[in-house]
């Protein structure tokens, strides 16, 4: 099984409110992020919270309804950047009977169910420890980890970045070329939002 973990525990210094709860058509970004990566198959959807813990559960409290869809906190939001909240999310996945984990960022509501689609089918299809998707030559999300990587990766210091471990490992990965660039943005600040929010 492959088990999406959605990264919601920063911030949002730069858009100077919670991105997560921000309104994405008739929902919020991530409500809209959790139902891609459910309608692309994902049966289990690990979010990782932090910064504005109440309202990013109070969104999951909703989507729990529709999604298979839980939460775990990251005491380390504040100093641990994304890599702490990835191993925050892959520490709790190794209790459970999971072959790879598929990174997601919470903050990129424009990623489509293509290209979830495509990253899973790689791994299922090659067996590939790490799949990424690639847009012009440029690394995106959501990206897959197998399990087998994992203590590898929890045992990064913290002084590395998730992107260290990949190219540390580069002859592992597979690429799945998309032919959108949805994979490379996310939401960091206000004008990110007005000029993609539909």
């Amino acid at each position: 099984m492959i088990s999406a973990i959605l990264l919601a525990a920063g911030e949002s210094r730069r858009m100077g409110k919670p991105k997560m709860a921000l309104k994405w058509g008739e929902t919020t970004v991530l409500e809209h992020v959790i139902s891609v990566f459910a309608k692309a198959g994902l049966e289990e959807i690990l979010v990782v919270t932090g910064s504005y813990k109440d309202e990013v559960e109070e969104i999951i409290s909703r989507a729990k309804k529709l999604y298979p869809v839980r939460s775990i906190f990251n005491d380390k939001y504040a100093t641990g950047e994304m890599l702490s909240s990835i191993q925050c999310g892959l520490r709790d996945l190794m209790a459970r009977v999971v072959g790879a984990a598929l990174i997601g960022l919470g903050d990129q509501p424009q990623v489509q169910e293509r290209s979830v689609r495509m990253v899973c089918e790689m791994s299922a299809r090659t067996g590939s420890p790490l799949v990424v998707p690639s847009y012009q030559m440029r690394r995106g999300h959501p990206w897959l980890i197998a399990s087998e990587l994992w203590q590898e990766f929890l045992e990064i210091s913290p002084t590395q970045t998730p992107r260290d471990f990949l190219h540390t490992n580069s002859t592992k990965i597979s690429y799945v070329g998309v032919d959108s660039d949805s994979v490379l943005l996310d939401l960091d600040t206000p004008k990110d939002y007005q000029s993609s929010h539909p």
